[in-house]
């Protein structure tokens, strides 16, 4: 497996996320139907990858994305900037004070407690990155002059509108052209995709950007919708995921996508909401290769569990080049993120090695 980075002294920025980023508004331990404070958090699919690979591992990044200027565009860019993401790259697009132009994204969550499942209430339509077209970032100058090693976007951005289905082809087009490695998660919600044209739509986006993706990252039911690839003797449950059968159906995918270099997904199985058991799995070269099992993983807030296992991943793949040892950064991260509040990991590198080397839970002073 070879992914061919472009060298360090050469770019301005390891890796860029390009997604939207929501102002998440989190009850603590209550509901949002009856909550009277909410803790004001930053976070989206995309979004969250970029940060753990700074704030956890240490990469120089940034974010392209785009807000509407205003008071709450301004918090969210004091969000980001705390995290110790470089905000140079946000379009700021000008509003009219109550969001007919344009606004920007909001997500309720809640967390969930054993058998009451985790919630989410989106707000989103009509947000700034929602209607960002290339011209707004100049791709051409963020990978050309800038100079990029690795850029993360995936399947719930593209799905906010047309205009943001453009958005995402072109940058993976400008990264590929300027050899910046492009990693991608379908993250398919049938939700999102349904007022641009629905499953059809999802797939026709998604087969296109899949043309310049070197890391895939996505489970069955993503590349079944996504892509129209079907696994072949799986259980309905994905704890019993047949390993054959996802080789053979990435096996297919390789063969119709031969710039995958990587394809990896994330394996849960939820025995309550604040208890699931948790790995994942790699492909590359032919090969499936398995995380270390974390069963009975305690969880406080599971959003992000899987963003962190992919900003795991690509630190692996990008330090080590060993897709077992990037799996096992990606698993280890993603279980660790699940256990404090908020969208984005609060990890360390030292602690995810520590887990990934068989750490156990007792108090260190």
């Amino acid at each position: 497996m070879e992914l061919n980075l472009r060298p360090r002294e050469e770019c301005t920025f390891d890796a860029v996320s390009l997604g939207e980023v929501m102002l998440r508004l989190d009850p603590g331990e209550g509901r949002i139907r009856t909550a009277r404070s909410f803790r004001a958090w930053e976070g989206g699919g995309e979004y969250n990858v970029i940060r753990g690979l700074h704030k956890c591992f240490g990469m120089k990044t940034a974010v392209i994305t785009a807000f509407a200027d205003n008071e709450v565009g301004k918090l969210m860019r004091d969000f980001i900037e705390q995290g110790g993401v470089s905000t140079d790259l946000i379009y700021w697009k000008k509003t009219d004070g109550i969001g007919r132009i344009c606004r920007n994204g909001i997500n309720f969550t809640e967390r969930g407690f054993g058998i009451r499942g985790a919630v989410g209430c989106s707000d989103r339509a009509n947000t700034a990155i929602s209607q960002a077209t290339p011209e707004d970032f100049d791709f051409e100058y963020i990978f050309g002059k800038l100079g990029v090693r690795w850029l993360h976007t995936g399947g719930i951005y593209a799905a906010l509108s047309e205009q943001s289905c453009e958005t995402v082809i072109a940058a993976c087009k400008a990264a590929k052209k300027y050899g910046t490695v492009v990693s991608y998660d379908l993250n398919y919600r049938p939700s999102m995709w349904s007022a641009i044209g629905g499953l059809e739509k999802a797939r026709e986006v998604n087969r296109e950007v899949a043309k310049y993706v070197d890391v895939m990252i996505g489970n069955e039911e993503d590349f079944t919708a996504c892509l129209g690839f079907e696994i072949e003797g799986n259980d309905e449950n994905l704890k019993e995921l047949n390993i054959d059968g996802y080789k053979k159906m990435i096996g297919r995918a390789a063969e119709t996508y031969p710039n995958f270099k990587v394809v990896a997904t994330t394996l849960r199985t939820v025995k309550t909401a604040t208890v699931n058991d948790w790995k994942a799995i790699c492909w590359a070269d032919g090969e499936i290769f398995q995380s270390k099992e974390y069963n009975g993983l305690e969880i406080m807030d599971r959003v992000g569990g899987g963003d962190s296992f992919a900003s795991g991943l690509v630190y692996g793949l990008m330090t080590t080049g060993d897709p077992e040892k990037a799996v096992n950064y990606g698993a280890a991260h993603g279980a660790l993120a699940m256990t404090t509040p908020g969208d984005t990991s609060m990890a360390s590198v030292n602690e995810v090695e520590a887990v990934m080397g068989g750490a156990g839970a007792r108090v260190k002073r």
